[in-house]
């Protein structure tokens, strides 16, 4: 355990900025998982919709620097693809 009283702080900002990075990293888990499962099920309507808020959180957690920004690129390009396989 650090003595001097920065070091100590930045212990605990570290320890909430990696609350956070992991719930963020979980949600955007979630979102992909929710569309994957609407796409499996060819329900057209709710995977536009999963789509639409999977992206969203991709951008964000690229933005963040959650994820590199072509990871994000690749994985919404892949989803997308998946989209139009459904959709068609």
């Amino acid at each position: 355990m650090p003595n001097i009283k920065s070091a100590i702080k930045r212990v605990t900002t570290n320890e909430k900025r990696r609350a956070i990075n992991a719930s963020a990293k979980s949600a955007l888990r979630t979102a992909i998982k929710n569309f994957e499962t609407s796409v499996e099920n060819k329900d057209v309507e709710t995977a536009k919709a999963a789509f639409v808020e999977a992206a969203k959180k991709l951008d964000k957690a690229a933005n963040k620097g959650l994820i590199h920004k072509n990871a994000a690129s690749r994985q919404k390009s892949r989803l997308a693809k998946l989209l139009n396989e459904v959709s068609a």
